[in-house]
């Protein structure tokens, strides 16, 4: 029979641990700034050439451990990377209702509006610059504030567009595709998502060069064609808590196989990264922020 003091004991333990690590999950890992580094050659990728792209992902600006100096400093680190190409995935404000205190987005833009690379920045949005948004979701389509402010402070906005860019290692098809999960309350029958991979992808040429497409969430990969050399997205955060590799609460239709990191499929890449911000619990374990390094080539 257990003795009741022993199990008051474990149960006190238990609490104080979870009490311990949630603390840490906010105050600690949560604010921490991580560089993350992958060097792959995906299919198609020309030899001998290089290609250096800095990923930043799901800020979540306004958000408890996202204010406009963080952004100001992720920005100079960013930098300090030199990368060719820098690549903003989406979710750039806070994963809750607006406060009369957000940062203005005009200020976080001009914030982000210093970054600097050899070939461009460029953006997709998330679902959260779209939910948040009353009017595009009361007429169900975009500008979005967020897409206005980006493009209002020279960061060029993809959705279900294209661009051929001429870049350090040479010709390159850059692809954004349209937020999936766009629409919070979509009419019976409708689609919540307003992406469309078959029509972003028809304008590609079929020039050889190789093809990188911006997904804010990353379950389209299942039905993104080889053409593509690869696919880049956050959404899930990781999890925000990421034990042994294995996340327990995945914001995917697919669980842990799309929830971080280097996913290779059927000779295709994807790389979903830990973002920066948090949504819904202000928390992370085991999977810091970060901003992600791709050296391709």
């Amino acid at each position: 029979m257990l003795d009741r003091r022993r199990v008051l004991t474990a149960l006190a333990g238990l609490f104080l641990s979870a009490f311990s690590a949630g603390g840490y999950g906010y105050a600690i890992e949560a604010t921490r700034q991580e560089v993350t580094r992958y060097r792959l050659r995906p299919a198609n990728w020309p030899a001998g050439r290089s290609l250096r792209l800095a990923v930043i992902s799901d800020l979540h600006i306004g958000g408890p451990h996202v204010p406009l100096s963080r952004v100001t400093e992720i920005v100079a680190q960013t930098n300090s990377l030199a990368p060719d190409l820098v690549l903003l995935l989406g979710d750039f404000i806070a994963s809750r209702d607006k406060h009369p205190d957000d940062p203005r987005p005009q200020d976080w833009a001009a914030e982000l509006a210093r970054l600097t690379a050899r070939d461009g920045v460029y953006a997709v949005l998330g679902n959260h610059d779209w939910w948040h948004d009353e009017r595009a979701q009361r007429e169900r389509r975009g500008p979005t504030e967020v897409a206005l402010v980006l493009e209002a402070a020279g960061i060029p906005v993809l959705e279900n567009q294209v661009r051929r860019l001429e870049t350090a290692a040479g010709p390159l098809w850059l692809a954004g595709l349209g937020d999936q999960l766009a629409v919070l309350h979509p009419p019976r029958g409708t689609r919540r998502g307003i992406d469309d991979l078959a029509g972003t992808l028809a304008q590609v040429a079929d020039d050889g060069a190789p093809l990188i497409l911006m997904a804010h969430e990353p379950d389209v990969f299942a039905r993104v064609p080889s053409r593509v050399s690869l696919t880049l997205s956050g959404h899930t955060h990781a999890g925000q808590v990421r034990l042994f590799g294995w996340s327990p609460l995945v914001p995917s239709h697919f669980g842990n196989r799309y929830a971080y990191g280097h996913v290779r499929e059927d000779g295709r890449d994807l790389i979903v990264s830990a973002g920066i911000g948090t949504s819904k619990l202000p928390i992370r374990l085991g999977a810091p922020p970060e901003i992600v390094l791709v050296e391709l080539g």
